[in-house]
């Protein structure tokens, strides 16, 4: 039978040159040589009797097939993960963290209080908590590098594996800096816009199709001159140096433009607001303390609704 001739080396190296899209730089982060991880790719696909992974230009890519091995091969190495954790008698302390993929939006404006929340629990459980793109994070989630993503709902082709509970609905803003030329009022934003470097979200986001399309709605195809960037740290720091205009999600700089330091502009962006939510694997089995962590995600996010 197949399923007896594979190992968890074979789940392993798979996952890894799926999320690396690389042969080498799997190998890398495995700490074996790229002839090794290529022997145990063959070595599954024997088992299988189909082919996982083909060759993309220089890379790597998980072929159709693949994709549908990969997703139960990621799950497979999470159930092991919380089968040796449910046996440990080291203490909690000592077991694999509960992994958390958050957006920047959600990472400056939920993840805190639901932290705080979590703390107060006491579950003893260990949490790592990594920000990125949705679709990067979604991946990881697919291939059991991560338990658990907060984000924004992501295309119906992008969910197969997936569920999504919604929590709040957030749309995007047009930022500047107070005190900047574009916030006088009364001032056309689209005809001046190119006088400025606007930071916006990167293609391979969810909200940038909503965000080309407002653009042609407004007799523009892109900014002049365009930034970018995922990186909050960096869209704050460059707006108070610069008369940059950032696009970005309004979670991110709620506590600037509340304090003051950044603006909003007037451009109507009703049509970027979407759904913002848990996206979890449909065969997750959550422990008591993802339980709770779930729990006390639910209520910071209600207090930011």
């Amino acid at each position: 039978m197949a399923e007896s001739r594979i190992r968890f080396r074979h789940l392993q190296a798979f996952l890894e040159v799926a999320r690396q899209g690389s042969v080498a730089r799997a190998a890398d982060f495995l700490h074996v040589s790229a002839p090794a991880v290529t022997k145990t790719l063959r070595e599954l696909e024997e088992a299988l009797g189909i082919a996982v992974v083909e060759r993309d230009g220089r890379g790597i890519r998980v072929t159709r097939l693949g994709e549908i091995f990969l997703g139960h091969a990621g799950s497979a190495i999470s159930a092991l993960k919380r089968g040796v954790d449910s046996v440990r008698q080291d203490g909690a302390l000592n077991r694999d963290p509960i992994r958390i993929g958050a957006l920047p939006t959600v990472s400056a404006r939920v993840m805190p209080l639901a932290m705080n929340l979590f703390l107060e629990e006491n579950t003893g459980a260990a949490l790592k908590i990594v920000t990125g793109e949705n679709a990067v994070l979604l991946e990881q989630l697919r291939v059991g590098a991560l338990d658990l993503v907060v984000g924004r709902l992501a295309a119906p082709e992008h969910m197969t594996g997936f569920f999504f509970e919604h929590l709040y609905s957030e749309q995007v803003l047009f930022v500047v800096r107070a005190g900047h030329p574009l916030s006088e009022p009364g001032t056309d934003i689209f005809a001046r816009l190119d006088e400025f470097p606007v930071l916006m979200p990167t293609r391979e986001s969810v909200i940038r199709p909503f965000v080309d399309r407002l653009f042609i709605t407004n007799g523009m195809t892109a900014p002049a001159t365009e930034i970018e960037t995922v990186s909050d740290s960096f869209g704050r720091s460059f707006m108070r140096q610069s008369n940059a205009v950032w696009i970005i999600s309004a979670g991110v700089v709620a506590n600037e433009i509340a304090s003051g330091a950044f603006v909003a502009l007037p451009v109507d962006t009703e049509e970027t607001k979407g759904p913002v939510g848990l996206t979890m694997r449909t065969d997750t089995a959550p422990s008591p303390a993802f339980t709770i962590l779930l729990q006390t995600i639910r209520e910071a996010s209600r207090h930011h609704a």
